[in-house]
């Protein structure tokens, strides 16, 4: 049969349109080892892993139906970016989450609770309601809040950490990581437990305080069932979308006229997030190298799972959404259905028994529940 021209030409533009998607989707994988101070450019091709990643598997599967020998190459780019792949998705469906625990289990709620979307020194505003109900009902052994909010200190505890205390949370490690110049609130990252705490620690990121980056992480050493483990939590450099921004990204989607200078107002937050977020990760590795007792590290790290912030963190820890949950797990409710940038991360030692994320109408971001067997 006789090759026509316009055959010819069809199929040399599949070919390039091949290469070029999978030389993106390398270059999108090489970004979980570049630290994203230098190399922030790759850090922005991580966002669209999940979508070169599927361009990748529809072009695999168009060369294999036309056997085709062009199907090793998107073959041979999915056997290399497999851990990638695999810290995206997980595969274990179907399983509901059991509420009861045994006495060897340690179970783990945290949630970036976004100062409860402003709420009010009465708690009369936000969700705090909604929050307690969720703890009352799952009944976590430890609570990790990033944004926790203290509406006016001054005046004493508030009465969102009041309640906690009341349903049996009578540790508590609360921090301070920064706040109106008036002092009517502090917001920061804390830790609540059921559990004695035997120690606390706290490293603040030497960060602008303007662009929220002087953060903290913390951690609570606490005996469990005669046990003594070291649980983290930390909240890391944000990208500081504002009504602006996501207004700049609707110009951005819909190609209006403005769209160059909206795009280079997300580049320049998102390229200026990277960079302070990648010296935090440097210092949360190092702190977790550090710890004397099996340690769980969870948070809201504003990053995606194929990142240099996910790989060094995790480390050659477990990821407790890999070992027990299902889909892409998104935990971040805005802007697109693959991010998922909250975490809860072990050492080998324990055991993940099931993972829960729980999507809310209320707040943006999604509490989530992790069971752990103890060491």
């Amino acid at each position: 049969m006789t090759t026509t021209p316009f055959r010819i030409f069809t199929k040399r533009l599949f070919i390039l349109f091949t290469i070029g998607v999978v030389f993106l989707f390398l270059l999108a994988c090489a970004n979980a080892f570049l630290h994203p101070e230098r190399w922030w450019f790759f850090a922005l091709l991580g966002l669209a892993f999940p979508f070169l990643l599927l361009f990748t598997v529809v072009l695999f599967f168009f060369w294999a139906f036309f056997r085709s020998r062009w199907v090793f190459v998107p073959f041979a780019a999915l056997l290399i970016g497999f851990t990638n792949i695999r810290a995206l998705i997980g595969f274990h469906f179907g399983k509901k989450f059991r509420t009861e625990k045994t006495s060897e289990t340690i179970r783990i709620l945290t949630w970036n609770v976004n100062r409860f979307t402003d709420e009010s020194a009465d708690g009369q505003s936000g969700y705090r309601k909604d929050l307690l109900q969720i703890v009352k009902r799952e009944e976590p052994d430890v609570i990790c809040f990033q944004e926790y909010l203290e509406p006016n200190p001054q005046a004493g505890l508030s009465i969102i950490t009041k309640n906690l205390e009341e349903m049996g949370y009578g540790s508590r490690f609360v921090v301070t990581d920064y706040s109106r110049t008036n002092g009517t609130y502090h917001v920061g990252v804390a830790i609540f437990s059921r559990h004695p705490f035997i120690d606390s620690l706290r490293i603040r990121f030497q960060g602008p305080r303007t662009l929220r980056a002087a953060e903290s992480l913390i951690a609570c050493d606490i005996t469990v069932h005669g046990k003594t483990i070291r649980i983290y939590t930390t909240h890391l450099q944000s990208v500081l979308l504002q009504k602006k921004d996501y207004r700049d990204l609707d110009i951005i989607r819909n190609a209006k006229d403005s769209m160059v200078e909206a795009s280079r107002s997300i580049l320049r937050k998102l390229k200026q997030g990277y960079s302070l977020r990648g010296d935090q990760v440097d210092l949360v590795r190092q702190e977790l190298d550090r710890s004397p007792y099996p340690a769980i590290v969870c948070g809201d790290f504003n990053d995606v799972p194929n990142s240099y912030t996910y790989f060094q963190i995790k480390g050659d820890w477990n990821d407790a959404f890999v070992e027990k949950g299902s889909g892409m797990g998104r935990t971040f409710a805005n802007l697109s259905p693959t991010l998922r940038i909250d975490y809860v991360m072990a050492d080998k030692r324990f055991e993940v028994l099931q993972y829960k994320r729980q999507v809310i109408s209320y707040s943006e971001h999604y509490p989530i529940l992790v069971d752990f067997q103890l060491p």
